[in-house]
């Protein structure tokens, strides 16, 4: 029987922390003769050794140890890499334990396997210098730093028996959602959920600076992490084979205490869990651990200069190569590693085998039993139109309700995230069905729907946390929304950037499973925002998801209720894309039957029948309408200028999917050539209200080579107004959108109508100044169409 705490068994851990400090160092430098079998020579080198050094030393230490804990103690557990350039650590321990060859039979456990290994880190058609979906057991790419401990959370939730160890790196702990990530322990539920044992990797120095934690004393670093809810447990050293022991005994007791909260918790059952005091360990040592100590009589361990290449040897530049020979030599590859370059059978037998070595855990590459959601009839929460545009509704309501009965049937893959939005998105009818997940005191009648138990995650102000649980959820293998005030979307924007990067990376790996949808829902909208105005509107999150490769992205914009509802039939199974949908909360008037939204989120847009005139003829102006609001206006314009010009022939389109009007060659899914002409015939002009910033819908139809396409949509207008002058000060109103057209298609014989329009706006002015609301024939209008 294997005793994991005699010296002999350090003694073998301090060995494979060697080898695998090696294996990271040739990476970094080495294309060739890997086991230094003869002097390197400049064909051994890399032309220009790219990535970094000082994180390495330090998280191979922790990999090394956590092997230990994962074999001692039967553990299912897996590893997220915060620090962002430490790639070749879970390249190197997955190579070491087999799991890479595995994965790819041409990187083989052997010397040539080993040469290929080590050609192909950061080096053209390989592999990057931080965890990218090409690393074996990554979930964590880290391209962005701060989101390391949400992604685990986001893992663990629903998963109970899982323990996540997310490293976090002493930069990344000084960004603002780290910081904010701490307080993840409020929402980690002992019974239904796992655990994260976060090890806050403190090696002192950032790329230039030092960093601000590893400042702190111990006594002020226990009274912060005590503060927040956690327990800290020291490890400080530059003595490997010293810190070994106390390292070993540091992680026994975070697991012990990890399964002493989950065995007293899970007594009492999940309803009666109370929020425990989870460890947390820190670890002091020594940026770029264990290689070079000074250089040109600078120090290099344990200073910032240890960042990245500690010595300057490249291909041309071999003046220093017997420093590095020295440097490799000092892990004592021949003692790690046979003759051909296998890792010798006495430190394999310390890495977990089979599914429990971290690499190889499924709950990192697509989850451990993902199940497609079970999802609602949609058609039983539609609204019955028997008028287009007479009955008023609440889209985000009528959603609530199917998302209620979406978690009645999916109660253990299913979540809703969001930063304190929930009732104010108008979604109140899901919590019939659940409440918040909150761990800390509940204090009633104050409080409200706050358990210990619950399927959403909204109790916390912070959009980084929530998306990043979000995407820890789905690339486990499970299903979400995260909901957002529209303008509050550009908080996270890069981190949707690196999601996307993520699934582009990913989908080009064989062994990678595919991943449920990311599912986004931006309400509190821009033409909505009266009452906050100007600072909470914002489109802009349209342009920046359609700049990415449209393969992976989706942007909806249903103009009301049954086409919302239609809309979410259609996403929540996808996978591989990041679902963007633009919905309205407000009450607004509903306009399409539920068999015609389907059509409509079916085809991606439509020509609206009852809403046009030109019974298939060519049209004297098209109208186009993206989203609640423009869909609205685009239609009671049409209403004034049927009444002024009866004769003239107007077509009205309804664009849902707006990126299926992008070219094909730009977007497999975009309309042909032909599909497009069909809907927006050639030589018409269009005038386009558009729920986004106008540069976007021009940057399409400068593709399809329409230059009379008119583009009404936001122009970066607003102040603290009434809901109609949020259209109007962006001129995506219906007075400006009719006036427009008319002048399009009459010129100078529209005068008297464009003076009309002209009287109308003032008249809006006036009265919003006087009264505090909208004129009364904008309140109570209701679409008339061409009925006589």
């Amino acid at each position: 029987m294997t005793d994991y705490n005699s010296s002999a068994y350090f003694k073998l851990m301090q060995r494979y922390f060697e080898a695998a400090n090696y294996i990271s160092v040739g990476q970094l430098y080495l294309k060739a003769n890997p086991l230094l079998k003869h002097p390197l020579t400049a064909s051994d080198v890399k032309v220009h050794p790219i990535g970094h050094w000082g994180t390495i030393a330090g998280q191979n230490f922790i990999y090394t140890h956590l092997n230990r804990l994962i074999k001692k103690n039967n553990l299912n557990m897996f590893y997220i890499e915060g620090p962002g350039h430490g790639g070749q650590v879970m390249v190197s321990n997955s190579y070491l334990d087999g799991s890479y060859s595995e994965i790819y039979p041409e990187i083989s456990s052997d010397e040539a396997g080993m040469a290929r290994l080590f050609k192909q880190f950061s080096f053209p058609g390989g592999v990057a210098s931080h965890a990218a979906p090409e690393t074996p057991g990554s979930i964590h790419e880290g391209g962005e730093l701060g989101y390391s401990l949400s992604h685990g959370v986001g893992a663990i939730l629903d998963n109970p028996d899982v323990i996540a160890a997310v490293v976090v790196g002493d930069g990344e702990a000084e960004t603002g959602p780290l910081a904010t990530s701490w307080f993840s322990n409020v929402f980690i539920n002992p019974v239904n959920d796992g655990a994260v044992l976060p090890i806050l990797n403190l090696n002192g120095f950032k790329i230039s600076n030092p960093t601000i934690l590893s400042r702190k004393t111990d006594q002020e670093l226990s009274e912060y992490f005590r503060g927040m809810g956690w327990e800290p447990f020291f490890v400080e050293g530059d003595d490997p084979t010293v810190m070994h022991p106390q390292m070993a005994q540091v992680m026994d007791q975070a697991l012990a205490r990890i399964q002493e909260i989950q065995t007293q918790a899970r007594k009492a059952g999940a309803d009666q869990a109370q929020r425990p005091v989870w460890p947390v360990i820190i670890l002091r040592a020594p940026k770029g651990w264990t290689g070079p100590k000074t250089w040109d009589g600078a120090p290099i361990e344990g200073s910032f200069r240890a960042h990245q290449i500690p010595i300057p040897v490249d291909q041309k530049h071999l003046e220093h190569v017997g420093a590095l020979t020295a440097w490799l030599k000092s892990y004592h590859p021949e003692t790690a590693f046979d003759a051909q370059g296998h890792l010798v059978p006495e430190l394999k037998a310390l890495t977990p085998e089979g599914k429990q070595r971290m690499a190889m855990n499924p709950i990192t590459n697509g989850g451990l039993d993902p199940q497609p959601l079970q999802l609602p009839d949609y058609r039983k929460y539609q609204l019955a139109i028997d008028q287009p545009g007479t009955r008023t509704a609440q889209d985000m309501i009528e959603f609530g309700s199917y998302l209620r009965d979406l978690i009645k049937l999916n109660p253990h893959n299913f979540r809703l995230f969001g930063p304190d939005e929930t009732m104010s998105n108008r979604l109140q009818h899901i919590f019939e069905a659940t409440d918040r997940q909150w761990l800390e005191p509940i204090h009633e009648p104050n409080d409200q729907f706050e358990a210990p138990a619950g399927r959403v995650l909204d109790a916390q102000l912070s959009e980084h946390q929530a998306e990043g649980w979000l995407e820890g959820y789905t690339l486990t293998g499970r299903h979400g929304i995260f909901t957002s005030y529209e303008a509050f979307l550009r908080v996270v924007d890069s981190m949707l950037t690196q999601h996307f990067k993520w699934l582009r990376k990913a989908d080009e790996q064989a062994w990678r499973q595919k991943y449920p949808a990311l599912n986004v829902i931006a309400t509190s909208t821009s033409f909505q925002q009266d009452h906050n105005g100007y600072t909470h509107q914002d489109p802009g999150i349209l342009t920046h998801l359609a700049e990415k490769k449209s393969q992976y992205i989706r942007e909806y914009l249903p103009a009301d209720a049954n086409t919302l509802l239609a809309v979410a039939d259609r996403v929540l199974n996808d996978q591989e894309v990041i679902n963007l949908i633009v919905a309205s909360k407000q009450p607004r008037l509903q306009f399409y039957s539920m068999a015609e939204a389907e059509k409509l989120v079916d085809q991606g847009l439509k020509v609206i029948d009852w809403a046009s005139n030109d019974q298939g003829q060519k049209p004297d102006l098209i109208f186009a309408a993206a989203g609640t609001e423009p869909n609205l206006e685009a239609l009671a314009a049409i209403d004034l200028l049927h009444a002024q010009f009866p004769d003239l022939k107007l077509r009205f389109v309804n664009v849902v999917d707006l990126l299926k009007l992008q070219i094909p060659s730009q977007n497999p899914r975009g309309l042909t050539k032909d599909q497009f002409e069909t809907i927006f015939t050639p030589e018409v002009p269009i005038i386009f209200a558009f729920h986004g910033y106008e540069g976007l819908l021009r940057d399409i139809f400068y593709d399809r080579q329409r230059p009379q396409m008119y583009a009404h949509g936001y122009r970066e207008n607003g102040d603290i107004t009434t809901p109609f002058d949020m259209r109007v000060v962006n001129e995506m109103d219906r007075f400006h959108l009719a006036r427009h057209a008319a002048q399009l298609v009459y010129g100078s014989q529209a005068q008297d109508f464009v003076t009309t329009m002209d009287q109308k706006l003032q008249a809006h002015h006036d009265y919003i100044r006087t009264y505090g609301d909208d004129l009364p024939e904008v309140e109570a209008w209701q679409f008339h169409g061409f009925q006589d």
